[in-house]
């Protein structure tokens, strides 16, 4: 592709997206290009300043705000997490990962905050999402898709997630996502703010991110895109396919939800995330000041886990590691991965990640909901052309 504009408007004139959102930033260098319409009846043009549903984006920033917390001596990596969550005080761990859920045995250890930065708690979604502990993150939880307005609040989703087994014992296994969640509560807890309050303290803020939040800043509807996902049975369901709407503007993101998801539930712009990642390639300064020390970002961008947890995380990292929040690429697979990538993905249609090899910040907003954990053709192509650019 020539062009970013051009890369993102063949999706759209296919049909495939009704609109979308790229950015690729080196230095002071930025390439904006933004594509086709808000939704699909096309009612206003997509803008560079338009509001997504940034889903798991969400998760580097949780990260992020724990090492704030750290920095500051309210939390230590080591810490054991019961004391602020002590309905995690004594998890049992299934026997193995398909026993019923009844077959348990007492955790070895106590889960600490380094096991919820690196999904190493024992709780979270596996390979085989058929596994009797594994339904219940779904029935008890409300894990999946996001959808904000239908999640407990935090004490009582806390009370479900102490009646589930952990699937593997602490510092085991990598497992994705709930660990997320369970940090946005430990921050709320642990500083005595709620979730949204702290993120905007300690990192919106200072960062500039004035657009980002757990609900569409108000008056602000008008720039809030809608979301779609694959209409079933469609023609070609499949990245291409027909779509059908899962969220409006006055939808579940419209007000303020009980539960502040750590994991997925922030909306946001292209130019606030850029101002996040460049926080990340400038090892924690920003402009006027500083977010977090050097150290605490090598933390956030090292990979943590060992070839066995890579490939047991095979179907949602794709050959990538973990650090903190998000994914730490950790060989060159594909034209557009660096040793030292870091970002993520969201199950929006979205990603994000910095290279500090480059000095590079990318970031893709779409309103077309991932049919699975593989990262889709769009990405792989916004990626390539970002990486030769």
């Amino acid at each position: 592709m020539s062009s970013l504009h051009s890369l993102l408007e063949a999706r759209v004139g296919e049909g495939s997206l009704p609109g979308a959102v790229g950015l690729v930033a080196r230095g002071e260098d930025v390439e904006v290009a933004a594509v086709g319409s808000l939704d699909t009846a096309a009612t206003a043009p997509m803008a560079r300043d338009s509001l997504f549903r940034i889903a798991s984006l969400t998760k580097p920033v949780t990260a992020a705000a724990t090492m704030t917390l750290i920095e500051d001596g309210l939390l230590a990596l080591e810490s054991p997490v019961a004391r602020w969550l002590p309905e995690l005080a004594a998890p049992v761990v299934v026997r193995t990962p398909s026993s019923p859920v009844d077959d348990v045995v007492p955790a070895e250890r106590p889960i600490t905050v380094e096991d919820l930065l690196t999904f190493r708690a024992g709780y979270g979604f596996p390979s085989d999402f058929s596994l009797p502990a594994v339904g219940l993150l779904f029935s008890e939880l409300g894990q999946g898709p996001p959808k904000p307005q239908e999640i407990a609040a935090p004490d009582e989703w806390m009370a479900a997630l102490a009646r589930i087994p952990l699937l593997h014992q602490p510092g085991r296994a990598w497992l994705y996502n709930t660990c997320s969640d369970i940090l946005g509560v430990l921050l709320a807890r642990a500083s005595g703010l709620s979730l949204p309050d702290l993120l905007a303290e300690r990192v919106f803020e200072p960062l500039g991110m004035r657009d980002t939040g757990f609900a569409v800043p108000d008056g602000q509807l008008d720039r809030f895109t809608s979301y779609y996902r694959p209409a079933p049975g469609g023609a070609g369901a499949g990245e291409r396919g027909a779509l059908e709407l899962a969220d409006a503007p006055d939808g579940q993101w419209s007000t303020l939800p009980a539960f502040p998801s750590g994991t997925g539930g922030l909306v946001s712009t292209a130019d606030d995330w850029l101002a996040f990642g460049r926080m990340l390639l400038a090892e924690g300064a920003y402009e006027g000041g500083r977010l977090l020390s050097a150290d605490s970002v090598r933390q956030m961008t090292t990979d943590h886990l060992t070839a066995e947890q890579r490939e047991g995380g095979a179907l949602f990292l794709e050959g990538q590691g973990w650090g903190f929040g998000g994914s730490v690429d950790v060989a060159r697979l594909d034209p557009w991965n660096v040793p030292g990538r870091y970002g993520w993905i969201g199950g929006t249609g979205t990603a994000a990640h910095v290279v500090p090899a480059t000095g590079t910040v990318t970031v893709l907003l779409t309103q077309r909901e991932m049919v699975g954990p593989t990262s889709p053709e769009l990405m792989r192509e916004f990626w390539t052309y970002a990486a030769t650019r």
